[in-house]
């Protein structure tokens, strides 16, 4: 498979202007923007979307499995298109759709419209995030990637809190549908800024091995399970999304219900949260990883675990209060580690796997962490909740307890960046041509 290696990069990261890397790197970030956006608006709007549409704990879980289910089984397809045509135009494509679809969210009068808008959500969003990391890392080398990565990752918090204030605010003035068109209509712009102003880069151009073909799907399963830091970076991964944003996907509707806040005090209580904490998070992770000691990728993995394992004790303390006060204080000791993993995971997972093989890695460990934290953690705070209020509709109390279940599978994602990096510094050797 492999036909060159070396000890540093086949390419020369000097003859790529620096400021084409970082306008890239604005786009791309740019994209994960709106696609956080856009994904988690619905939870923000859960409150008034159930009342009208007079639906149960279950019930409301259940809008976002169409996308969920959609995201994850088109991600693999789109993906091995990603690894073999034009990438910069596959991603304008899929943003367009997607961006089109949460605009006719807005336009929905009833459960099956909103269903089948929501999966239009889910195709387009599937192509996005692998051909974004496949685009950056042929702009940034290998020992500059978890920096890169993580700047690429600011989009989550500025996304959460469009999605969450900007959103919340919204409807609580001008209604739920008006939140999805206002969120929908910027995203078909930058789908044309991207087509219009952004060159295809030469793939493995910054890598010590280069792929001869692309692999098929299941070369590149063989060879990731063969890699046993990229099973553990993987799992690590999708498990700190089922944690984490497993949490938060009921948090607005937990805040409403316990505290008696409508959807746009609560969206504005957790958007500032999501906006500065996740912000200042991932430029302290960028910082963090960008310095020399980090391009050592086994002290990125143990800092991963470190940070994960902390932050799960205030994950537990901010649904087991009944005061607002700590719960807030929680919420911002908590909410930051959901974003801190996201960008050096990435980065940990881009080097791993050869350079054609980028963008299915990532649509893999893409497809489990959604599997996990759009239809299985969703649904299992649903159901929870509405078998803790036995035959009394869901409450505060019955919602609380269902997230307390959730909330100590921090520990577990800290584990699996425990012991990646055991095996991390030959299998990104394997992989990449050097360290």
């Amino acid at each position: 498979m492999a036909t060159a290696a070396a000890t540093g990069p086949i390419g020369d990261e000097t003859a790529i202007p620096f400021w084409q890397r970082w306008y890239v790197l604005l786009i791309m970030m740019l994209v994960y923007t709106i696609s956080i956006a856009d994904r988690y608006v619905l939870s923000t709007l859960l409150a008034p979307i159930s009342r009208e549409l007079h639906l149960s704990d279950k019930g409301a879980a259940s809008l976002g499995i169409p996308l969920a289910l959609f995201y994850v089984t088109m991600g693999i397809p789109l993906s091995w298109l990603g690894d073999r045509t034009n990438r910069r135009n596959l991603l304008a494509g899929v943003v367009a759709v997607w961006s089109l679809m949460t605009t006719l969210c807005g336009f929905t009068r009833g459960y099956a419209d909103l269903l089948l808008a929501r999966i239009g959500v889910g195709i387009g969003e599937a192509g996005g995030t692998p051909a974004c990391n496949s685009i950056i890392a042929d702009y940034f080398p290998v020992d500059r990637r978890s920096m890169a990565m993580t700047v690429f990752c600011l989009g989550a918090p500025i996304g959460a809190w469009l999605g969450s204030d900007i959103a919340g605010a919204i409807s609580a003035t001008h209604g739920w549908r008006a939140a999805f068109l206002v969120l929908g209509a910027p995203g078909i712009i930058l789908a044309l800024v991207i087509l219009f102003t952004i060159k295809e880069p030469k793939r493995g151009r910054l890598d010590g091995v280069v792929d001869e073909a692309a692999p098929s799907v299941v070369e590149t399963v063989r060879f990731l399970w063969s890699q046993k830091s990229a099973v553990h970076a993987i799992m690590g991964s999708g498990l700190s999304a089922f944690w984490g944003w497993g949490l938060m996907w009921f948090t607005p509707l937990f805040i409403q219900r316990t505290y008696g806040l409508d959807e746009g005090a609560s969206g504005s209580l957790l958007g500032q949260i999501y906006l500065w904490a996740g912000i200042g998070a991932s430029l302290l992770t960028a910082w963090v990883v960008g310095r020399p000691a980090y391009t050592n990728p086994r002290k990125i993995s143990r800092l991963l675990a470190v940070v994960t394992a902390i932050a799960t004790v205030p994950s537990f303390i901010a649904y087991y209060t009944h005061d607002l006060a700590v719960a807030h204080l929680m919420w911002w000791l908590f909410i930051p580690a959901i974003y801190f993993y996201i960008g050096p995971a990435f980065a940990l997972c881009q080097n791993l796997a050869t350079c054609k093989m980028r963008a299915m890695t990532i649509a893999i460990s893409l497809l489990l962490a959604n599997l996990l934290n759009l239809i299985v953690a969703p649904g299992m705070v649903g159901i929870l909740s509405d078998y803790f209020a036995g035959p009394h509709p869901a409450d505060a109390a019955s919602l609380r307890l269902a997230q307390l279940c959730l909330a100590p599978t921090g520990l577990w994602a800290a584990w699996h960046y425990w012991r990646a990096e055991k095996y991390i510094v030959e299998d990104q050797k394997r992989a990449v041509g050097y360290v």
